[in-house]
């Protein structure tokens, strides 16, 4: 009799316990269903950012997207952006899946005595864009821009402001100097690697650092 009252007491001891869990889940599930705000992080917040993103710099420009506009097309909250990225910047290039971020560049350049900037530059760029996964998102984007005007005035901001911009001034040499050098080596990736022209194309990295960094030395170097 007595194992049996304990039985039935031990039976009804879980019992309540289940039943406060259940009340407590309960309580749990209403208040994340009362909660105010936006969408915490969650296993995909990244991605979800990366495509507002995406859509954000499309419509907007690089210029106009902000960090907190881009927040609320992903529904979050803007600290989540700049824990998952490294500043409007750094979420550009990953969205559109560049190789390279004007924070690599300019360590690159500033690693270096000013008169080895230009053969710096020259190789870090031939180097990056030999690889074919690394060089197919830039002729993307540049095909892409070629019928997209929105596209073209995204990139040309992105290339000024966050690229070219810091480089010069970081450099102190005229932006248009610093464009100058930009097309030049822009003009090569295209020739080298779209239309395939021979011998440039085939030509060994190491060869055509010698060929262009006179050129774009030249563009860097103080004005006389």
């Amino acid at each position: 009799m007595s194992e049996l009252s304990t039985s039935e007491s031990s039976g009804s001891s879980e019992l309540s316990g289940s039943s406060e869990l259940s009340v407590s889940e309960s309580s749990e599930s209403s208040e994340v269903r009362r909660r105010p705000g936006r969408r915490p992080g969650s296993a995909d917040t990244r991605g979800q950012i990366l495509a507002a993103a995406r859509e954000t710099f499309a419509e907007k420009g690089f210029d106009k997207a902000t960090i907190r506009g881009i927040a609320r097309r992903a529904e979050v909250d803007p600290a989540l952006v700049h824990h998952y990225f490294s500043g409007k910047e750094g979420m550009f290039v990953e969205a559109m899946d560049l190789p390279i971020t004007p924070d690599v560049v300019l360590s690159a350049v500033m690693a270096v005595p000013r008169e080895e900037v230009g053969e710096r530059l020259v190789r870090l760029i031939l180097t990056i864009i030999s690889d074919e996964g690394a060089r197919q998102p830039v002729l993307a984007l540049v095909r892409t821009a070629m019928t997209n005007e929105q596209m073209v005035a995204t990139i040309r901001e992105f290339l000024g402001q966050a690229l070219l911009g810091r480089v010069a001034e970081a450099l102190e040499v005229p932006k248009v100097r610093m464009e100058a050098a930009f097309a030049q080596m822009f003009g090569v990736v295209l020739v080298r690697h779209v239309l395939r022209l021979e011998p440039l194309a085939s030509l060994d990295i190491e060869d055509l650092v010698k060929l262009l960094t006179p050129a774009v030395q030249g563009y860097l170097d103080p004005p006389r």
